[in-house]
């Protein structure tokens, strides 16, 4: 068995279930089933939001170690059970190694949904969620609107490669700024119900949950960090409105 490959293989599928949302203890158990699979007599995960460390022990106990940082994160709940029935097939069957390497290849570069379907899912959310917490028609068509700018804007961040709480800054700055726009204009009632429509988009549910459900399980520093990645995130939304609201006159 080559302990290296094993370990790039099981750190390659640990790696994408991070980024995609997963749990830091069901990264960590699917890297422990995967090298167990394969005959390691030990192994001993380290995982939290950046950063993931793994060692195994072999049948001759040769150690190796393999250690990957994890930059960025992107949920992707269809990729995420991809790579959870990836790591059920590579116990289940045990395939050789070079395998599992082109086939999680070709699972990473699975093309997305094309940007004109986020586009509209992103102005059918926002409108929805505008009407649904008390907006009238006018707000809602307006969210529209601003939903799919606001696609344009958190596609524009991610070319730019901003970091999370600037680029989450900027994109509630301007997603505020239009609503502001547009109910001056006459074309909309009310700024707070655009407004919470679209923000709804923003803000990291999932990353809270996840980091919830990792104190929990025990995985208290991991669950830690996601909860203030996730509040410091809130605070840049919090802020890039208030900025707007200051300088279009609103009240906070």
């Amino acid at each position: 068995m080559d302990s290296q490959l094993l370990l790039s293989c099981a750190l390659d599928i640990g790696e994408y279930m991070l980024i995609s949302g997963a749990e830091v203890y069901r990264v960590e158990d699917c890297i422990k089933r995967i090298c167990t699979a394969y005959g390691c007599k030990r192994v001993d995960v380290f995982t939290i939001t950046s950063s993931i460390v793994v060692t195994i022990v072999d049948d001759v106990h040769r150690r190796a170690t393999q250690t990957r940082r994890i930059s960025g994160s992107n949920t992707d709940l269809a990729k995420l059970e991809k790579l959870n029935q990836m790591s059920r097939w590579m116990c289940a069957e045990k395939p050789e190694l070079y395998q599992v390497k082109l086939k999680f290849r070709a699972l990473r570069d699975e093309p997305k949904y094309p940007f004109w379907i986020e586009c509209i899912a992103y102005a059918v959310i926002a409108g929805a969620f505008t009407i649904f917490f008390g907006g009238v028609w006018t707000d809602g068509l307006v969210s529209l609107f601003v939903g799919l700018m606001l696609r344009f804007m958190v596609f524009g961040a991610g070319k730019c490669r901003l970091n999370a709480m600037f680029s989450n800054f900027l994109c509630s700055f301007g997603m505020s700024l239009l609503a502001f726009i547009a109910v001056k204009a006459g074309l909309g009632q009310s700024v707070d119900n655009i407004v919470i429509g679209n923000i709804m988009l923003l803000i990291p549910g999932i990353g809270l949950t996840n980091s919830l459900r990792d104190m929990i399980s025990g995985d208290t520093m991991a669950g830690m960090l996601r909860f203030f990645e996730a509040c410091l995130i809130a605070l840049a939304l919090a802020a890039g409105f208030i900025l707007c609201a200051i300088i279009m006159g609103g009240a906070i």
